[in-house]
């Protein structure tokens, strides 16, 4: 069972896409926000969660304040789910009479929304299937750069057996956490210092 974890949708139970997908464990979810907040990097952040699965990336973002969350999802089946999901995070925000945040959901490969979008997004998720190679991750890594706002955090999640990945200049690896199968790189940008 797939939930949120905290925020004003905390305990809203997700749906989650039948095959195809690796939801991330909530207590993977939980270190990872608890970083994140002691940053301040959620509250009103543009959040992009790139292979969302169920959205459960995202949607938590959106629970915790984040002001625009965008989930691509290139499984038809899996971001109708998405939807749903979002819709439910929806009526919990109206139901704790918050400010509904805008939730987008693209039924996309993320490389082709990668394309088309347009940033600055200040959280990024990316969690894609681990047998995805790294010139792939390399590829949207690539895209993504000129997307990021310029204190923006980029979260990858990946086999903790994977080598690192490999990065484009303009990202670094901030620290590396192993969760049990399970490793999260903290990428920032790499921003010439004055």
């Amino acid at each position: 069972m797939t939930r949120i974890v905290s925020g004003f949708a905390g305990s809203l139970t997700l749906q989650v896409p039948k095959s195809g997908t690796r939801p991330t464990s909530d207590r993977v979810r939980e270190a990872i926000f608890s970083a994140l907040d002691a940053r301040d990097a959620v509250r009103d952040a543009r959040v992009l969660d790139l292979y969302s699965g169920s959205g459960a990336l995202g949607l938590e973002a959106a629970s915790r304040g984040a002001a625009c969350v965008v989930l691509v999802e290139r499984s038809a089946a899996a971001a109708q789910v998405c939807r749903r999901n979002a819709a439910a995070v929806a009526s919990a925000a109206k139901a704790a009479r918050r400010v509904v945040p805008d939730l987008d959901v693209r039924a996309s490969s993320v490389q082709s929304y990668l394309a088309g979008a347009t940033g600055p997004f200040d959280v990024v998720f990316i969690d894609p299937p681990y047998l995805t190679g790294d010139e792939e991750l390399v590829g949207v890594l690539t895209a993504l750069v000129p997307l990021l706002s310029e204190d923006a955090v980029v979260c990858v999640e990946r086999s903790a057996r994977d080598p690192e990945p490999t990065l484009p200049d303009a990202l670094i690896v901030e620290r590396r956490k192993d969760y049990g199968e399970t490793a999260i790189y903290w990428l920032t940008p790499d921003v010439p210092q004055p």
